[in-house]
């Protein structure tokens, strides 16, 4: 296969497999999407989906987050992991929010990644997710994937996400991104990786990869 065909059954086979693409994170506006995507990291959405319910019951908005403490965010979030430096994130972006954005979350990955414990790859997600600015957001399935896949090299998500925006058509961006997700999850995972599952790295899978694979089975 050329690099363009294999494109070409990625996009067709997610396609098929997705024809309707859930976000993993619930939310209900851009700013419940912010907070839940800051929280997530180093964490996993079904236990975010658990803990924002509770977060967003007391606060939804910038202005009813910052009448909480910073400890008590942090109470509330505890059990996602490195409640420290996310309660102090979400407290710091919340009084950004409201005192340069009039409470508003922004639309562009300047102002985005300027927030307290954003960084680039929650401000795709949001961009694209919470606005439909196409963006790419790589994350460990997509990069995974990526290598699996050999188009790219894997060296890091920032070539990752470049390789991404380069062979997929700009239109595809924010479908794709989740898509992969949903995939990565389902049919090609880190661990418990059954190749027979995952057609798409079974047709055009990276050969050192295919060897590693088969070679570990034997």
């Amino acid at each position: 296969m050329t690099k363009q065909e294999k494109v070409n059954f990625v996009i067709n086979t997610l396609y098929k497999l997705y024809p309707e693409i859930p976000i993993p994170l619930d939310h209900k506006d851009p700013y419940t999407l912010l907070i839940a995507v800051l929280m997530s990291a180093q964490s996993t959405d079904v236990r975010v989906n658990k803990i924002t319910p509770l977060l967003f019951e007391r606060a939804d908005n910038p202005y009813d987050m910052i009448k909480l403490s910073v400890e008590e965010i942090r109470e509330i979030i505890k059990p996602v992991g490195l409640s420290p430096m996310k309660s102090k994130g979400i407290h710091g972006l919340s009084h950004i929010l409201i005192d340069k954005h009039n409470g508003e979350v922004p639309q562009t990955y300047e102002d985005l990644e300027a927030l307290p414990a954003v960084g680039h790859k929650t401000a795709a997600v949001v961009l694209s997710q919470a606005f439909g600015i196409p963006a790419f957001p790589v994350d460990t399935h997509i990069h995974r994937l990526m290598y699996r896949w050999n188009l790219t090299n894997g060296k890091n998500v920032v070539q990752t996400e470049k390789d991404a925006k380069r062979l997929f058509p700009e239109e595809l961006w924010n479908d794709l991104h989740l898509q992969i997700i949903w995939y990565g999850r389902q049919y090609s995972p880190a661990r418990g990786w059954d190749m027979d599952k995952d057609i798409i790295t079974k047709t055009i899978g990276r050969k050192s990869v295919l060897d590693d694979y088969y070679n570990k089975k034997k």
